[in-house]
């Protein structure tokens, strides 16, 4: 190494510059091991696309990383070093001069080998790939992540003397026999206990679903029952929680009947089931039995997520028959249209799609821990290297947290209807092309979906960004109403106005520009949360109060078992 501070950080600088170009091809196969499922792609696929750097703008990175360098320098000898990052905002940390120094110098790495993957001379989604890449590679690189290097770690080894690292041992011994890093003391919680609690009961089951009906909570009940199609990526419990940040419980305090389906978590039985099985035998099949216990000639859906792609292909087909069952519907963080699929683009291409056709499309399971595993990686620092740091190298237990017991609660999936989905939904767009996908035997038309919609999307979405969930007011052409709510996917979604947090923002009426910033620009920010503005909504589409029923079901549809019934508790 060179005695001079500058010498250093220019070679430095140049061996990063290197190191980026050189390992290119291995950083994208890397990233091919992340995809779902862990597959990579076939032999004979497209070759890897090369990587050029523009001299100038290399220059520039180069000059910047040495002017950050040489203030880190300085700041290290005159002792006032502090990383702002939150890893590394012990006070073991601020108190090492070492231990700051070299966190500082991580994080400055991180910035510019960040600046080289944007500086990078490619196609959008090949940069796409390589910084994901690079921030996977970065994130699992931090100090923080070794006992070797974090001080924080070892400053409780040796309060506790050596119990910590005693506790971390035990901790990863139970998570490798569990199968999955854990997010929450996954102990303090049971399904039908104290998460998913809303009183109700199983009123139909077959091989895919339980539909169940909600008690009453109000004396008169709207005449037109509300069913709720969550994703079947996930179970239904997102909605039902806890009784203070319910949507399920919040909807039957309004008054709404209500129903929901329960997916059935698919084993080796359901390994062949396909998106067509879905869509005939779970949702249109859902709306069926919703409509004959309740007597109802029309109801209202709300569908979230993959419920809400789910649902819409099913009015598509239904609508193909010349039959509209749903009066209105609610589509909450869904993407119809896949142009804008935000960080999950990464994994996509002809390939890999061709892979997992071969692999699963004729039968198998997309393994419910994979999937937890991919998006877990989508954002790797807060879903994955803190709960390393803290089970294992720390030996702390997580704090129990409803909402991370539910995201460590995985589903599988059939393999049939996981191929169809990546092709024609994030391969080839289908589903908004008229007449380009086939479903249940009927060409998808969504021109045809002609009924009154409520369009929710969360702005910091990093599953369905904000343009994705906006993008379905081009394709549906009835009445819309557009709301965007602060946060993220889930926590922009499951947000009860009770706890008044965040905020949500509605446009002016009737106006859905092509570009959702637009959008953005002429829309109200109002406090507190999106229900009450939903509940109002789909109360003016729901008819009048009749009599609240005293039991479930009605005719061959009765009570099987109560709520939240069998389905929901089988393990991935």
């Amino acid at each position: 190494m060179s005695s001079n501070p500058a010498d250093f950080w220019t070679q430095t600088a140049s061996q990063m510059q290197q190191t980026l170009a050189a390992h290119w091809t291995t950083t994208l196969q890397s990233l091919q091991n992340l995809a779902p499922a862990g597959g990579s792609v076939p032999a004979g696929g497209a070759p890897l696309p090369a990587v050029h750097f523009d001299p100038e703008r290399l220059q520039a990175l180069q000059q910047e990383y040495l002017r950050e360098a040489t203030a880190l320098w300085n700041q290290s000898l005159e002792g006032k070093l502090a990383p702002s990052d939150k890893r590394f905002s012990g006070q073991a940390w601020s108190s090492n001069p070492v231990a700051a120094f070299g966190a500082a110098s991580y994080l400055l790495n991180a910035r510019t080998l960040m600046g080289l993957a944007d500086a990078a001379q490619a196609d959008e989604k090949t940069r796409a790939r390589l910084r994901f890449a690079v921030e996977q590679w970065m994130a699992a690189t931090a100090p923080s992540n070794f006992l070797a290097f974090n001080v924080d770690a070892q400053k409780k080894a040796i309060e506790t003397q050596g119990e910590s690292i005693a506790k971390g041992i035990q901790n990863l011994l139970h998570d490798i026999r569990q199968g999955h890093v854990s997010m929450t003391d996954e102990s303090q919680f049971e399904v039908g206990r104290n998460v998913a609690t809303t009183e109700g009961a199983v009123v139909f089951e077959n091989e895919l679903f339980q539909l169940i009906e909600y008690k009453p909570l109000t004396p008169k009940v709207h005449e037109r029952p509300f069913l709720l199609v969550p994703p079947c990526i996930n179970k239904f419990y997102i909605l039902d929680l806890q009784s203070d940040n319910s949507l399920i419980r919040y909807a039957v305090e309004q008054g709404l009947r209500t129903f929901v389906v329960s997916w059935r978590n698919p084993d080796a039985s359901l390994s062949t089931k396909t998106w067509d099985d879905y869509i005939q035998h779970a949702a249109i099949q859902a709306i069926r039995v919703t409509q004959e216990i309740s007597g109802a000639k029309t109801i209202n859906a709300l569908g979230f997520c993959v419920g809400g792609t789910i649902l819409s292909t099913a009015l598509a087909v239904l609508a193909a028959r010349g039959e509209k069952p749903v009066a209105s519907a609610t589509l909450l963080t869904t993407l119809l249209d896949f142009t804008d699929t935000g960080i999950l683009d990464v994994f996509i291409d002809e390939a890999f799609v061709k892979y997992r056709e071969m692999e699963m499309g004729q039968g198998g399971l997309m393994k419910g821990a994979d999937l937890n595993s991919t998006f877990s990686f989508l954002r790797p620092n807060e879903l994955m290297w803190n709960y390393v740091v803290g089970n294992y190298l720390k030996g702390e237990t997580p704090p129990a947290f409803d909402l991370l017991y539910w995201n460590s609660d995985g589903t599988n999936l059939p393999g049939p209807f996981y191929a169809w989905y990546l092709r024609n939904t994030y391969l080839e767009n289908r589903l908004v092309k008229p007449g380009q996908a086939t479903v249940c035997g009927e060409k998808v038309d969504l021109r045809k979906v002609d009924l009154p919609v409520y369009i929710y999307g969360s702005r910091e979405d990093h599953i369905v960004p904000i343009g994705g969930a906006y993008a379905s007011t081009q394709h549906l052409p009835g009445p819309k109403r557009f709301v965007m709510g602060a946060s993220g996917h889930i926590a922009g979604v499951i947000n009860h106005p009770a706890k008044k947090k965040r905020s949500h923002w509605i446009g002016p009426a009737g106006r859905f520009p092509a570009r959702v910033e637009d959008w953005i620009a002429s829309a109200q920010e109002h406090p507190g949360s999106w229900w009450p503005d939903w509940a109002a909504w789909i109360k003016g589409h729901s008819g009048k109060l009749v009599a609240a029923p005293r039991g479930y079901g009605r005719g061959r549809y009765q009570a099987i078992e109560p709520a939240p019934g069998r389905y929901v508790k089988a393990k991935a």
